[in-house]
């Protein structure tokens, strides 16, 4: 192939928002490009997507050219870079490649989905070196929050890319390696063309800070207290739960894993040699027989999820965990924009039960799994790309990013926008043309637009109720009895809802008696008539439009 042809870098998510990544990289004449996907990830469904608890991005653009993707390649194993695959695995039907921790991961994620035997997942070394097509591919050891974090070295005719997937700089991670400065600085000097890379922190000054910060402050923090102690913290963040059973060893407790996140961690952590010198953990129903002094309890939950393990200890229904007075549960965990309202709620409920709450802003017990500006620079230095391409951030974090190598004196930088059909040369990067991007909603067994009718009725449900207007017509002249049912509708002392529900009754057959005779005649024509005289009389009354649903049937 011709080095006159470009590489294509086409980002369908995590391009300006943070999570659901999914990376195209594509090269050859469009007749016979091959197209591989770096991560492949989802974000969380929230108070505007009620019944949706998982959000993939749309693939209609490679879906297209399937017959042209080769391969899905995974940097690590957080769920916003690998937990799509295997909810659109059926549509993209290529073969996935992932190191071994990760691999176990997948493996569990595909068996779920029914997909173990059939999806092809190829499981490949530390610092493997492999070749995808046109694709010359090399996985480089970074640190992160978990384990096995990998940058993905990308060598075609065109030049070399790096993409960096999410990363830090950690001189002491307590579990794996630290980052391969010699593989990165050989690539710095043999040339890189571009990077791609994480831009989460890029408004936060210095440096993330080290884990062996936090296991000697947890330690410490423990030794306070008598009572039942619980931390709380990201099940994949293997090395902070590592730095919990050591804290809670060195102060005389064994733990017990509470969350079926932390046991799935767990078992893949110890798949993979991890976790090996530690005491066997305590299963829940012996934990409770333990002296409160002589237990910790790692738990899940710490964002407020309300089904996790914290949020059922906390509303008092958990089958063996109790916590109150005297206890203390250990937030080791930031905060992740847009979970506010749920975790302080989580703090408040266990406050009424006399529990006390410890976060990050109380003692460094947290550090970040994503680089600050110092990092960044760092990295800059190192790896001397002539192109930055902020990825892995809001709209704000991409351009930020994008000036800031501007001042380390890079040649180019482009903040991309999922959808942004790059085009990488020699000469530069430039946005060509646009895919067609945006999310899929996974409600209940099915992939579903993020604009899909019934997402929106749902919407429209949780903000103003429902209700159902059910009528006979007799021959086009009159209407049978009228029988109105509501749903989220309030009833108080001043306002009776069996007044309301004859009232819109009424409505009903005043805005059929309004229809001219010939309109009569056409059932869906009443319909229409009955539900604006019902939602107008709803409007007047309540002050609110609930969503109406009026039913007719002739006789």
């Amino acid at each position: 192939m011709s080095q006159d042809e470009p590489l294509y870098f086409v980002p369908l998510g995590g391009s300006g928002e943070i999570g659901m990544n999914l990376n195209l990289y594509g090269y050859g004449p469009e007749e016979d490009r091959t197209w591989i996907i770096v991560d492949c990830g989802v974000t969380f469904g929230d108070l505007t997507t009620p019944g949706v608890d998982i959000i993939t991005p749309d693939p209609r653009f490679i879906e297209e050219r399937r017959h042209q993707l080769a391969a899905i390649v995974l940097t690590h194993a957080h769920e916003d870079h690998m937990g799509a695959v295997a909810h659109l695995w059926r549509t993209l039907r290529c073969p996935i490649y992932a190191t071994p921790f990760t691999a176990w991961l997948m493996r569990d994620r595909l068996a779920e989905h029914g997909l173990l035997g059939e999806a092809p997942l190829h499981e490949i070394g530390l610092n493997s070196r492999f070749e995808i097509g046109p694709f010359d591919l090399q996985m480089v050891t970074l640190t992160h929050s978990i384990p096995e974090p990998n940058g993905l070295i990308v060598r075609t005719p065109v030049g070399t890319v790096l993409h960096t997937g999410d990363w830090k700089i950690d001189p002491e991670p307590l579990i794996g390696a630290s980052t391969d400065i010699a593989t990165i600085e050989q690539i710095g000097q043999d040339g890189v063309l571009a990077m791609v890379c994480d831009s989460t922190n890029v408004f936060t000054e210095g440096e993330s800070g080290s884990e062996a910060g936090v296991r000697e402050n947890l330690t410490e923090l423990v030794s306070r207290y008598d009572g039942k102690v619980a931390i709380a913290a990201f099940a994949s963040n293997v090395a902070r739960l590592e730095t919990a059973v050591k804290a809670a060893e060195a102060n005389g407790r064994r733990v017990c894993l509470v969350g079926r996140s932390m046991h799935r961690m767990t078992q893949a952590a110890k798949s993979v040699g991890l976790l090996a010198d530690l005491q066997d953990f305590v299963d829940e129903e012996e934990a409770g027989y333990f002296p409160p002094d002589k237990i910790l309890y790692l738990c899940t939950g710490s964002q407020g999820e309300p089904r996790a393990a914290l949020s059922r200890i906390a509303e008092g229904n958990h089958r063996n965990v109790t916590l109150g007075e005297g206890d203390a549960v250990i937030f080791s965990s930031r905060i992740i924009p847009g979970n506010e309202r749920g975790i302080f709620d989580l703090m408040n409920r266990l406050a009424g039960r006399g529990v006390k709450i410890i976060t990050e802003k109380d003692m460094h017990i947290h550090v970040s799994g994503h680089p600050c500006r110092d990092e960044l620079r760092q990295m800059y230095a190192w790896a001397k790309p002539k192109i930055a391409i902020p990825v892995h951030g809001e709209l704000r974090h991409l351009k930020e990013h994008a000036e800031f190598a501007k001042s380390l004196q890079v040649p180019q930088s482009l903040a991309p926008h999922n959808g942004a059909v790059i085009a990488i040369t020699p000469d530069g990067a430039r946005i060509v043309d646009e895919a067609p991007s945006g999310r899929l909603h996974v409600d209940g067994n099915f992939l579903v637009s993020a604009e899909a009718e019934s997402l929106k009725e749902r919407k429209r449900l949780s903000f103003a109720g429902h209700v159902t207007v059910a009528t006979v017509l007799a021959g086009g002249d009159r209407l049978g009895a009228v029988d109105v049912r509501a749903m989220g509708v309030p009833e108080t002392d001043e306002f009776d809802l069996d007044d309301m529900l004859d009232a819109l009754a009424e409505a009903a057959e005043e805005g059929f008696k309004r229809m001219g005779r010939k309109e009569r005649q056409d059932e869906a024509a009443v319909e229409e008539a009955i539900r604006r005289a019902v939602r107008r009389e709803a409007s007047r009354i309540w002050g609110k439009k609930p969503h109406v649903e009026a039913i007719v049937l002739s006789a």
